[in-house]
């Protein structure tokens, strides 16, 4: 099928904070031959910046708050949310909840996350602080395709940050989330548009 005639991949995006990473998502899909668009953000945080953002986008939203819920009963929600989108992939965009190894089957080989580490490097936390700590001569971050093991699915890409000798790990983090914004939309978009 022609390229131009091909319709676009929906996806969903999951945050629990600021959505920069969301917006990073959604501008690029507004660019020229982009594979896909995004038509749900949905969060664990009903008063997460990022769903501002994503209504003042036009981008429909739903969020539900976890606190209080059990896991399973909350993942449901959120996955008959995700599916009512139409939504065919989804985006991890700082989604704060280790999700289960059903629901990750549920959308397996369609779900990819960023992460402010070279993977295999400090999956988990404080990915910065590590680095530093290690004396690496790089930060980075990695895009993968979500797996049950956390930071451990199939690599699609990755962008390595140099570090600096008077880095914190506030410093490095400002300029990998700029690395971050430049790689997960392409990777994205070239992922879904194997489909």
């Amino acid at each position: 099928m022609p390229e131009a005639s091909r319709p676009k991949v929906k996806v969903a995006a999951l945050l629990s904070g600021n959505g920069t990473t969301m917006s990073a998502l959604h501008y690029a899909s507004k660019l020229p031959g982009c594979p896909y668009e995004i038509v749900l953000v949905a969060s664990n945080v009903p008063d997460a910046p990022g769903l501002k953002i994503a209504a003042a986008e036009g981008l429909p939203t739903f969020a539900l708050d976890h606190r209080g819920m059990d896991r399973r009963a909350h993942e449901q929600a959120m996955d008959t949310a995700l599916r009512e989108s139409g939504a065919e992939y989804l985006a991890l965009c700082g989604y704060m909840r280790v999700l289960t190894e059903d629901f990750v089957a549920g959308w397996e080989s369609r779900m990819v996350n960023t992460h402010p580490s070279l993977l295999p490097k400090y999956k988990g936390l404080d990915t910065h602080a590590r680095a530093i700590a290690a004396g690496d001569a790089f930060g980075g971050c990695s895009v993968h395709v979500v797996t049950a093991e956390l930071d451990g699915g199939p690599l699609l890409g990755q962008m390595p940050v140099a570090i600096l000798p008077e880095d914190t790990p506030e410093s490095l983090g400002r300029r990998v989330i700029l690395a971050e914004y430049q790689l997960y939309p392409r990777m994205f978009a070239d992922y879904v548009a194997r489909s």
